[in-house]
């Protein structure tokens, strides 16, 4: 390892392999991964290197070198890992995190030890809104007490933008270590967030205000990506990738149009952030990123996990909420979510995502049931709601093909 800086990322799936380390290693960063996946550690470890292929007319390799990998249940390995580090970043997702931070707790306490009161930048690249909030409060629980978290620890939450497609069982056998992505690779952060100096990395773009930063992910990538595979399904249940959909041009219309409406939404929000020209740019650009044949993302990973994007405060519920608390406009909002009750997308094995049954089951009771019990929308302050989504709704199980006029 040398005298090269050293960042320890947890979480060497899609994200932490094809986007931080890819960023970090090219820019002279020793990376050691941090993962559960005993066979993929080994299979790092054995390499000492990786393939990310970017996607394109022409494809591009990237060698990604200057790599290591430690097992996530050796606690003991972990700490030090973490406590001898420049900077870490988490990608292991918002169920795993829980796990994760009792393991950054005990590298924290193990580097005061070494270094005394030496700070660490703790590079949040989930995409989860409050997430610098919510790791601080847990590791003050964690910690012993007297450690000086709000000193010692930087807390950096990020804007994902990077789409990275699954890779077929296919692509596994002949390269288990072979990641693909798209071109973009920019990696918004706050600004205010870290303790010790801005890395020297290309890629990173800073912000002030990263709040309006993730929302913009929230309004526009995400929701974008729900109105596409959910109008896409709907009007085609055999459409396979995303570029199918959205080579249909009234679904690209529509898609565009809703995601103008979430934009104008944002704008609202953050005055000054962000301006009109901006959010239409940022949209285009989007929309010519999702329909990347090269790319090849499916229907099924974009639309998948119900019961996660129809929450309160994921991509579809939150922008309409926020509009509405607004006394804006959201109707092509709530036709999106409208067309993912009707979302039944399945994988290349013909198997749903495991936790989408759950919503079928309760959408037996009825739309509404899920607008209140699963959206938390309010059936009293947010009457109009429910009666538009009924109607559509009912229109729709009568007739799929009624989703033609609705997006015209």
């Amino acid at each position: 390892m040398g005298d090269k800086k050293q960042i320890a990322i947890f979480g060497a799936g899609k994200i932490g392999r094809s986007f931080i380390g890819q960023l970090f290693s090219r820019a002279g960063y020793h990376v050691t991964f941090i993962d559960v996946d005993k066979k993929l550690i080994e299979a790092l470890n054995r390499e000492g290197r990786y393939r990310v292929v970017i996607r394109g007319e022409r494809d591009e390799t990237l060698w990604i070198d200057h790599i290591n990998a430690v097992y996530g249940g050796d606690s003991g390995a972990v700490a030090r890992v973490v406590a001898g580090a420049d900077l870490i970043a988490v990608s292991v997702g918002k169920l795993a995190l829980g796990k994760v931070l009792p393991l950054i707790a005990k590298g924290l306490i193990e580097r005061r030890k070494m270094y005394g009161k030496r700070p660490l930048d703790i590079i949040i690249a989930e995409n989860i809104r409050d997430g610098a909030e919510y790791i601080r409060g847990e590791l003050k629980r964690l910690m012993e007490p007297g450690y000086p978290v709000d000193e010692l620890v930087g807390l950096i939450e990020t804007s994902i933008g990077k789409m990275v497609p699954i890779l077929t069982e296919k692509d596994l056998e002949e390269d288990p270590l072979r990641i693909y992505a798209e071109p973009y690779n920019t990696l918004i952060l706050d600004k205010k967030g870290f303790k010790n100096p801005l890395p020297d990395v290309p890629g990173l773009a800073p912000r002030d205000n990263i709040k309006a930063w993730v929302d913009r992910k929230l309004f526009i990538h995400n929701f974008g990506h729900a109105a596409a595979a959910y109008t896409g399904f709907l009007y085609n249940p055999g459409f396979v990738f995303l570029y199918e959909a959205l080579g249909v041009k009234i679904i690209r219309d529509f898609v565009r149009r809703a995601m103008l409406q979430s934009g104008a939404i944002l704008l609202k929000m953050y005055p000054g952030e962000f301006t009109k020209e901006h959010i239409e740019e940022h949209t285009d650009d989007l929309i010519s990123r999702f329909e990347s044949r090269y790319l090849g993302d499916t229907i099924f990973r974009v639309g998948c996990d119900l019961n996660r994007k129809l929450l309160p405060d994921d991509r579809i519920v939150y922008p309409a909420r926020s509009g509405l608390e607004r006394g804006m406009n959201v109707d092509l909002i709530l036709r999106v979510l409208t067309f993912a009750l009707f979302f039944r997308a399945t994988d290349d094995k013909g198997k749903p995502f495991p936790n989408d049954p759950l919503i079928y089951e309760k959408l037996k009771n009825g739309p509404d049931y899920v607008l209140s019990h699963v959206c938390g929308f309010d059936p009293v302050k947010q009457k109009g709601v429910f009666e538009k989504v009924r109607i559509w709704y009912d229109r729709l199980h009568k007739d799929p093909s009624y989703v033609r006029q609705m997006i015209v």
